[in-house]
């Protein structure tokens, strides 16, 4: 399943999978768990082993230590490279973030203390967020003289609005985990000691539902929300129908069921009725 992304070979980053659930844990905790290029590398992968595999139906990620990521290494910064190279490391990063987004397994950010700049950027791509009541986050590149690259500003104005994005970003001010689940950015704040028993709490649950339904679910709400309502729609009408094809109810009288492939592949009778028919048609 690995091929060349063996979990032992990671460095910055503990990769583990258990019952159903891969753990992802940023073990940078001398650092905050800041964003190394190397960590953000063994992100990536440990994205793609995940969503690689159908074994594994949820992905739960943390921090080290008592901090879930205060976001990119500034020391790293001018290692980067110049604008082009910038420019590209931010379109991976993006790319990261998208990736996790788009996993067909249910994602948990278990954040305790700091989730700021690329941390919380982190928590905007996943399904569920669960904090400690220590937890702050915030936007403070401002401070840093550079902007946000991969959900600050964008996933951030689609989750908590525009006026409240710009005050995040344009002051860079760090707020309570209480806050976020006011401002609809995180789900649920738990006392100190409760995080890790939190997860399994939400773990047991989404463990005991139809899978299946929940990965249409996940799908049509990410790309619902990005489009006009009439094409939203259109994504629940085809989800219901996929629902009741694989809950059983796929015959539909008036539909091939295989026999167009098959008699394609054997260049059989519908195959040859319908390319008679319509290859010429026309074509004048």
């Amino acid at each position: 399943m690995y091929q060349n992304n063996e979990p032992s070979s990671f460095k910055d980053l503990i990769f583990e999978e258990k019952d159903l659930v891969a753990w992802i844990t940023l073990n940078r905790p001398k650092t905050m768990n800041s964003l190394s290029m190397r960590l953000s590398d063994e992100i990536v992968k440990a994205i793609e082993l995940v969503r690689q595999t159908t074994k594994i139906k949820f992905l739960v990620i943390k921090g080290a230590g008592n901090n879930f990521c205060v976001g990119d290494d500034i020391k790293e910064m001018m290692k980067w490279g110049d604008a082009n190279e910038i420019t590209r490391r931010v379109r991976y990063y993006q790319n990261m973030a998208n990736q996790l987004e788009e996993l067909d397994k249910i994602t948990i950010a278990a954040v305790d203390g700091y989730a700021v700049g690329g941390g919380l950027e982190i928590t905007m791509a996943c399904d569920f967020v669960i904090a400690t009541e220590r937890a702050k986050w915030g936007m403070p590149e401002v401070d840093v003289g550079i902007t946000p690259g991969w959900g600050g500003t964008t996933r951030l104005s689609r989750l908590i609005g525009r006026r409240r994005a710009k005050e995040i970003n344009l002051i860079g001010a760090l707020h309570t985990a209480q806050r976020a689940v006011e401002w609809n950015l995180w789900n649920r704040v738990v006392p100190n000691d409760q995080l890790d028993a939190e997860v399994e709490k939400l773990l047991e649950v989404l463990r005991s539902k139809n899978q299946q339904g929940m990965r249409q679910l996940k799908f049509i709400i990410n790309r619902g929300v990005e489009c006009d309502l009439y094409t939203a729609q259109g994504f629940e009408v085809l989800s219901a129908g996929l629902t009741g094809a694989v809950s059983g109810m796929w015959k539909i009288k008036d539909a091939d069921r295989g026999k167009g492939i098959l008699n394609f592949m054997d260049k059989d009778s519908i195959w040859q009725t319908r390319r008679r028919l319509a290859k010429n048609f026309w074509t004048d």
